[in-house]
């Protein structure tokens, strides 16, 4: 029988780091949902329709270091708001919450859309402030030319986009478990996430 945990939230909240940490404690499978839309992205800044580059993409696109630049991380924002993309996209994230063994999905609409009876869901977030120190410093280490300020923009764009789009819009389930990472620090947030999956499964 599969066990899925929903990890929602807006991006640097920390989620992927969560749900890689609970993916190891307990065995499951990982999937980070946004490279899906950030290959989307790629192929489409290539030239590419988004809808037939989404029902086309391939394991091998999920693969490569250029996903996580500034650059794709907007073109996946734009391309997410597109219905048929989202479309296309929904059967590959449902078969991969559904195998046996377990299974943790980040993204934003996991818990709402994608898995909406996940055994467990969890909606992490941060300030758009801490959000935006957090990738700045990730995109510096990684040798990207950008100022905070430029960052932070992006950031606040990004969040209204995913929050304001008619098709999946980014929000918290209902019964989600709502984690602030703006002054909790990652060995908390994932112990919490860690005993929500345990309670869970002894539910």
């Amino acid at each position: 029988m599969s066990f899925c945990v929903a990890i929602d939230g807006p991006a640097a909240a920390g989620k992927g780091t969560i749900a890689r940490a609970v993916a190891a404690r307990f065995g499951f499978a990982h999937l980070d949902t946004g490279l899906l839309y950030r290959a989307v992205g790629r192929r489409m800044l290539g030239g590419e329709d988004p809808v037939v580059a989404a029902r086309g993409l391939m394991a091998a696109d999920l693969e490569g270091d250029d996903l996580r630049g500034p650059d794709v991380a907007q073109a996946a924002s734009k391309v997410a708001v597109i219905p048929d993309v989202r479309a296309a996209l929904v059967d590959f994230q449902r078969a991969f919450a559904a195998r046996s063994g377990g299974a943790v999905l980040d993204g934003r609409d996991i818990g709402t859309v994608i898995c909406p009876d996940a055994a467990v869901k969890l909606f992490v977030t941060a300030s758009p402030e801490v959000r935006a120190e957090r990738r700045f410093a990730e995109l510096q280490s990684g040798g990207h030319d950008i100022d905070y300020d430029s960052v932070l923009a992006q950031v606040r764009e990004r969040d209204a986009r995913d929050a304001d789009r008619a098709t999946a819009p980014m929000l918290a389930a209902v019964d989600a478990l709502v984690l602030d990472t703006s002054k909790m620090s990652a060995e908390a947030a994932i112990a919490a996430a860690i005993a929500q999956v345990v309670a869970a499964q002894k539910g």
